[in-house]
This record gives C-alpha cells, structure tokens and sequence, in this order.
C-alpha cells in the first residue's frame, strides 16, 4: 500500500518548489554560501586524508588549511561571479565561472603553502584541495538542478506543447528556462543540421528540419520558438514561411545579446516582427555617409517626436552631432523623445547637447526664431500630417502644416546660411489622389524651384519612400489589436497594396541620401517588392496561432472584412512619376528626374494659397491652388458640397 498516492505527491512537490520559488534572491544565496562552505571544508577533509594515507576528521593542520581555504573563496568567488546566477539554471556556463574560481583559489593557496609553509599541512594540498572543491560544486550544481528540474517539476495536464527551433546555446539556454514552467512540455529541439536527428540533448529529444510537418501534425503541438538568433533574415523568413501554415504560435529570440550574457529565458520571447517577413536583407550602412552631415555639426529636426524623426533623432545621435534640437508641436512627443534619447546617450556613454523646441513649423514667426537662435547647419524636415482620411478630412490644416511648414523652415534655413536640408516625402506624393499626397508634391516643388534659383547655397534635396513598418496609424499595429481583440481584421480593399521598409532602415538612407545631395534632387528608396495588404493580415493572423475564416473554412478564428477604399486611397501606390530613375553609388538610392516650377511661378501661388489659408480659409479656393500646382491632381468634386466650401472642424 502506498504512503502518498501520486496527487498527494504532486501537490507536495508543488508546495516544495513553491517555497522555494518564493524565498527572497538573498536567502537563496545565503543558502548556497551555506552549501558551499560546508563542500569547502568538505574537500579539505577528503584531500587531506588522501594525501596522508589516513582518515582524519579533525586536526590543528586541517584547521589551518581549512581557514585559509574559506577566507580566500568567498572574495574569489563573488568576483567571479558565481553567485549572481542562480544554482537550478546551472549549464556549461555555470561550471566554467566555479572551474575559472577554482583556479583562482589554487594560485594565493600555492604561495601560503610554498611561501609560508604552515606546519604539517603538505604542500600538495594547495592543488589537490581545488581541483576537488569544484568536483563538488559542480556535483551539488547537477544534483540541486536535478532535483528542481526532473524529480519536483510538476507539469500542468493542461500544458502547452512546445517545439525550441534551433539546438544550439541559445536553444539549449531557453530549454533549460521552459523546464522550470508547469505550464509548458517540451517536446524537443528541432534543427537544420540532419546530423543531429534521432540524437536527445538534455534528455529532450532532437528532430531533424525535414520532420517539421509531420512532428507538427503527429505530436499536436501549439507553440514554436525560434531561438537562432544568427541565423540570416533570408533563412529566418524561410522557416517563419513554412510555420505560418501550420496553424501554430510562433515566438522567437530577438537577438544575439542574451546568448551572450548566458541569461536567456522566457520573458526574452516576442512574437514574430513582421518586418521578419516583409524586410529585406540589410545593406550595412556606409559610415562615411552617415558622418558627412551629421558629425560634429548642429542638427535639427523637425516633427522629432513622429515615427521618423524619432528614429533620425536615434540615428542621428549615434552619429555624434555637436548639437541636437529637437522640433516637435507636440508636448508628449517631445517628453518622450526627450528621454528616450537622454536614456540611449547613456547606455552608448555620449553626451551631446539636447535642445527642445515646442513649436509649430507653419508659424513662420517661430521658425524664423528657432532658425535664428540655433543656426543649425544640417536639419532634417520630417514634420507633417500623414494620415490620408484625417487630411481628407480637414484640408486647411493640412495644407497649412505641411505646405506653409515647409515654406516657413525653407526660407528661415535661406536666411541662416543651413548647408544641408533635407524634406521627408512620400510616395503618396507622386500622382496624388488625395490631399496629403498633394500637400507633399508641393513641398517637393518649393525645395526643387529654391535649390534652382540663383544665389542659394543650400543644398536642399528630398527623400521619398512608401510606407515605413509599425509607424503610427499604419496597418501592422492596427492589426495586431484587431487580432487580440478576437477580430475582425479590417481592410479597405482586398485587392490593395503596399511598398513597406523598417523605419531603421528608411532613416538610414534617408541620412545617406543628404549627404549625396548637390542640390535639388528626389531621392527615391528601394523599397523592394509591394505588398498585398489581404496577404499580411492573413500571415499576421496566422503567426498568431490562429486561423483565418473564410468561405472554404467557415469554422477559422479570425474573419477579414473589407470596408471599402477611403476617400482618397489609392489601390497601388508609385514611386516614380517619370519612369527614369537614376542610379547613385548606393544599392538603395535612386534619383529621380521631376518636373519643377520656377519660384517666380511657383511663389506667386503660393502667396495667393497663404492668403487664402490665412484669410477665408476656403478649401475649395486652396485645393483649385494645389490641382493648379500639381496638375496629375484633381481637386474631387465633393468640395463643392460642403457647408460654406469649408473644411471640417470649422476651419
């Protein structure tokens, strides 16, 4: 007869790893600073004995030896670091720093005993004592790791099942972090090198890449973890590719620092970026290009707080300005961006002086001043609004921030002598069907007919490029919040698609393409291949460990609803208006060859669209301006039928 059954016994298990889960960091180490000093005394007592021939249990020399082994581990072994990782998460790693202290011990060990000559005690107990300390310390790391890991571990019946991708260090460090959750069963490893199949690392079985499919459809698992941190872009995409139609979770290991630390565990999963899926390779930025216009000088940049100026002003400082202001209307965007560039200088040990601007680049009284104060030498004019339906919908004030905005900084940077200035376009901006893409050629046309004109000496050039991943009001973070929320995925039209690029990588060029600019040039990014938007919300749904529902599987998670094209949208967006783009010395970076207007031409217009902005703030009147400065645009015909020819909000 049993004197516990089997749920007694788990429930005691349960309540013993609960204990000691939740006794306090520095009662665990105590703990072990108990551990091992008794093991210290432990191997004194057994190397002694084996060096005389006899067995000893105390004695004036062992005493002796013994003190002196005690005060100098715990120094040597604090610096080594051996008890700042916990005992039940021991690894290679963790017998390396006790055989690195060991070491450490034999060297002051060695002298007492040549040097000092303590009586009785041999001098071949300087090393035999360390070499067998660390045969019980590792011994008491493996039976303690044992004993947490495999005889209390309690699994849940309702556990996930759980594939790692990726055998290596970064595999085995994330094994060895899930075998501590109850929650999870790990099935085993899976791994591209097929000389590993059939073979179990851990205990926990190892299955070639090949077995994939079937070891998901025999074993019913419901999570996989990327841990391949080094492995390239391409190969990633190609095993997220494969995973995305299996109706599995799918998280992964960000990078390769924690493998380094040796500290990875569960908390270091995210889901699946994707930009994993839709990014390219990337090209190594050219340092020299990054410098140019940036090292040493005083930049500025405009809209600091917004999805790309805040990641120039990441670039940026890297880069080491003289001085970074940063211009933003918005108060918390500012605040933010503030102290997330004060937090990066501190972790990359640089200090660069940060100035703050609350300002609105369409007053060209503040422009005027900001320009004046700091006489920045490179700015980057990032600041505008690009939320097509919202522009759609308030017309002045799109065209008052980001055509008058422009104006404004264009003429203050003139009056200041800035060399470099560089204007954040849009695709949206090339055969525009709406106003904001509208607002952005006329920008486009007022750097164009300035870098023109005689007499001008800076160089002013504009960056144009499609959409950027995860910035505000894009789709990717949309969906993500649609597909927590249990659905529906929204999308305008199915048939609509998209150019996509990380925003690292879009502010890179963007500052490698300043510093190639002569004056007056479109610069166009390769943004690769465009996207069907239906298909990255089908993959989002799917790298969720959902499924999508449609006509042929009416019983799926998510469903994906169109609401048709916003007023404005486009089905497919361009890059080019011409089909003449010129290659630069960057893989990355075209140029484009763009009509312009004379600023004799083009200033009288926009004088005549100032007052109009200015005065009866008539949109009709403004966008018969714009469709006459931007012909391929034409003013829709709705205008007409509001209230007073008036933009929304009263305007």
């Amino acid at each position: 007869m049993k004197l516990i059954n089997d749920k007694q016994w788990r429930s005691l298990r349960a309540k013993i790893l609960a204990f000691i889960g939740d006794r306090p960091r520095s009662q665990r180490q105590f703990a072990a600073l108990v551990i091992d000093g008794s093991l210290c005394l432990a191997a004194v007592w057994i190397a002694f004995s084996l060096r005389v021939g006899a067995w000893e249990f105390i004695s004036r020399p062992i005493a002796t030896f013994a003190a002196c082994a005690l005060v100098l581990w715990y120094p040597i072994a604090w610096q080594a670091g051996v008890y700042r990782s916990l005992i039940r998460y021991s690894g290679a790693r963790t017998v390396a720093d006790l055989a690195v202290a060991c070491g450490l011990l034999m060297v002051p060990l060695i002298v007492i005993c040549v040097a000092f000559r303590p009586p009785d005690v041999p001098r071949t107990l300087s090393v035999l004592h360390p070499i067998i300390f660390l045969l019980l310390l590792a011994g008491s790391r493996i039976a303690i790791r044992f004993a947490l890991l495999d005889l209390l571990k309690v699994v849940d019946a309702n556990a996930r099942r759980m594939l790692v991708y990726g055998a290596g260090r970064a595999g085995q460090q994330l094994a060895l972090s899930l075998r501590h959750e109850s929650q999870v069963h790990l099935v085993g490893f899976i791994d591209d090198d097929v000389r590993l199949d059939g073979q179990r690392l851990d205990g926990v079985p190892v299955f070639g890449a090949f077995r994939l499919h079937q070891l998901l459809a025999d074993t019913d698992v419901d999570e996989v973890l990327l841990a391949i941190p080094s492995a390239s872009r391409a190969r990633r995409r190609e095993i997220i590719e494969t995973l995305q139609n299996e109706e599995v979770y799918v998280r992964s290991l960000p990078s390769l620092t924690n493998v380094i630390d040796g500290s990875i565990t569960v908390n270091d999963l995210r889901e699946i970026q994707i930009e994993e899926l839709l990014g390219r390779e990337a090209v190594v930025a050219n340092e020299l290009l990054m410098g140019r216009t940036i090292l040493g000088k005083t930049v500025m940049v405009s809209g600091a707080g917004g999805s790309i100026g805040s990641e120039l002003c990441r670039q940026i400082i890297r880069c080491r300005p003289a001085r970074l202001i940063l211009l933003e209307q918005s108060e918390f965007a500012l605040y933010s961006i503030e102290q997330e560039i004060r937090e990066l200088m501190r972790r990359l040990g640089i200090s660069v002086p940060l100035d703050l601007e609350l300002a609105n680049v369409s007053e060209r009284s503040s422009m005027r001043r900001v320009y004046h104060h700091y006489r920045p030498e490179t700015v980057f004019h990032a600041a505008a609004y690009k939320h097509v339906p919202l522009v759609e919908a308030n017309p002045i004030s799109g065209l008052r921030n980001n055509i008058m905005g422009t104006l404004h900084s264009v003429e203050a940077a003139e009056e200041v002598g800035v060399t470099n200035f560089t204007l954040i376009s849009t695709d949206k901006a090339v055969r525009p069907t709406n106003i904001m893409g509208a607002s952005k050629r006329v920008c486009e046309l007022i750097l164009q007919a300035r870098a023109a004109s005689t007499g001008v000496k800076t160089v002013f050039s504009m960056v144009r490029f499609g959409n950027v991943l995860g910035s505000s009001g894009s789709v990717v973070p949309l969906f993500k919040t649609q597909i927590a929320a249990g659905g529906p995925v929204t999308l305008t039209h199915r048939e609509i698609t998209r150019y996509f690029m990380t925003i690292p990588e879009a502010s890179q060029l963007v500052i490698q393409a300043s510093a190639m600019a002569k004056g007056g040039e479109v610069f166009v990014l390769d943004m690769g291949e465009p996207v069907r938007i239906i298909d990255l919300a089908r993959t989002m749904v799917r790298l969720s460990g959902l499924s999508v529902r449609e006509a042929d599987h009416p019983d799926g998670d998510i469903e994906i609803v169109e609401t048709g094209l916003r007023p404005g949208e486009k089905l497919y967006e361009e890059l080019l208006i011409g089909n003449n783009p010129e290659q630069t010395n960057h893989p990355r970076i075209m140029r484009a060859r763009e009509g312009l207007l004379p600023w004799t031409e083009l200033g009288a217009m926009l004088k005549q669209l100032d007052t109009t902005i200015r005065g009866t703030g008539d949109s009709v009147a403004a966008m018969r301006i714009v469709s006459m400065l931007v012909p391929e645009y034409e003013a829709d015909a709705a205008w007409a039928g509001r209230p007073g020819g008036t933009s929304a909000g009263g305007e």
